[in-house]
């Protein structure tokens, strides 16, 4: 189990983890867009959003930095744009963790499966801090 950073950008996350990419001599980021995404009939993909990052991620001096663009339409606030991602082999545990954080906290996404993992969900804590719970199976490379 790791904890890693996930930082969000406002449309320009492309540009952002390949500048990292380069600052940091990493491999070329793998970026998975939007439009990348198994298509929903219950809901279409606007047009803007296609090209937009969904989830990339560079190791950076050993640790795991993940990266997305903001969907359209969701907030996006400089300096809060930042939250923790637990990656855990255990769903038991990452329901025990969700379920003690979402105490006094907001739920963003309850644990449920999604098309890149049988368990994930989001929350954010009673101080604020917004935590990212994901069951890593091995079968993604997350």
């Amino acid at each position: 189990m790791a904890v890693d950073v996930y930082l969000n950008f406002n449309g320009n996350c492309r540009e952002a983890v390949e500048y990292y990419a380069q600052v940091f001599e990493t491999e070329k980021p793998q970026i998975m867009t939007f439009g990348d995404s198994p298509p929903n009939p219950e809901f279409v993909l606007p047009e803007e959003a296609k090209n937009l990052v969904m989830h990339t991620r560079l190791t950076i001096a050993g640790s795991n930095v993940m990266f997305s663009d903001v969907f359209p339409g969701m907030p996006f606030n400089p300096g809060n744009n930042i939250s923790l991602a637990i990656i855990s082999k255990n769903i038991d545990e990452i329901k025990s963790f969700f379920n003690k954080l979402k105490d006094g906290g907001t739920v963003g996404m309850e644990l449920q499966e999604t098309f890149w993992s049988k368990c994930y969900g989001q929350v954010t804590d009673k101080f604020g801090i917004i935590w990212q719970f994901n069951y890593d199976s091995g079968e993604m490379g997350i």
